[in-house]
């Protein structure tokens, strides 16, 4: 009976699903993941690695958002972000190298997908009671009309009956302001007996943020000095006038003169010349 009985049991650990992997709590971030509908804590062995002096032209969103998380660190009161406006300004860098500055002192970060937003209840329930201070970190934030993820994190914002971990705060990014799409329509005339109160809905999710920073698109001063910064770290000093022309042709083909791009640029230029050699 007894080999017949571990057979039968071999079988079944091959049907039934495993269970999702212990928690590496030694890690300093993680991605929440889903397998056979049980979340888990990923943890990540690389984190990017990014320094708060690298990121130039928004002194004073770095500042506020430091000044946050250094209250949050210390237990005192502190917010909620959102960060807005435009792509590649560094909004989602500056809080991967707020990990970067602050891990050694307790800050861990978390990334949650949007479509992973329904499972903030668990999270939090796995984050209660740890040491650590926690930043959930949710990137390129945007909804649609009856997203059940815009309700899951309105909740987990301030609208649970059960109040909100002391260990855990939201930071956020996003290229919209109010996170929903907003239409012409909402400002005409409609059936609807109450349309104000359409709109109070669409912009009552970014409001239960305590803090907004917005990022603006760098003018062509602000765009060359983030490319000599780049060069220089890259072991370039000199910013030679050809170098100056080639980065602003490189703005002009991606359209758009932020941060990223004078990453990229600055990347590039500097292999170019490690090939050159």
């Amino acid at each position: 009976m007894i080999p017949r009985v571990e057979s039968l049991l071999d079988r079944l650990e091959a049907v039934l699903p495993a269970s999702p992997p212990a928690t590496d709590w030694e890690a300093h971030a993680w991605c929440w993941r889903r397998r056979n509908n049980h979340g888990y804590l990923h943890a990540v062995a690389h984190p990017q690695h990014v320094r708060l002096s690298d990121l130039q032209g928004v002194d004073r969103q770095k500042a506020v958002l430091d000044r946050n998380t250094r209250q949050f660190l210390q237990g005192l009161p502190a917010n909620n972000v959102l960060l807005t406006g435009a792509r590649g300004t560094g909004k989602s860098s500056l809080i991967k190298a707020l990990l970067a500055e602050y891990a050694d002192t307790g800050l861990r970060l978390l990334e949650v997908d949007k479509s992973e937003l329904v499972d903030l209840p668990d999270i939090a329930e796995q984050l209660e009671g740890r040491p650590e201070r926690f930043i959930l970190f949710c990137d390129d934030l945007s909804f649609e009309a009856d997203d059940p993820a815009y309700k899951a994190l309105k909740v987990a914002l301030d609208g649970s009956i059960a109040g909100a971990n002391d260990n855990m705060l939201i930071y956020a990014t996003s290229n919209r302001r109010h996170l929903m799409p907003e239409f012409m329509a909402d400002n005409l005339e409609s059936d609807e007996i109450r349309p104000g109160e359409t709109v109070e809905e669409k912009v009552a999710l970014s409001e239960r943020f305590g803090l907004w920073l917005s990022f603006y698109a760098f003018d062509q001063d602000e765009y060359l000095a983030i490319v000599r910064h780049w060069l220089r770290s890259f072991g370039i000093e000199r910013f030679t006038s050809q170098a100056r022309r080639e980065a602003l042709q490189w703005a002009l083909g991606r359209g758009s003169r932020s941060g990223r791009v004078a990453w990229q640029f600055a990347r590039d230029w500097a292999g170019q010349k490690g090939l050159r050699g």
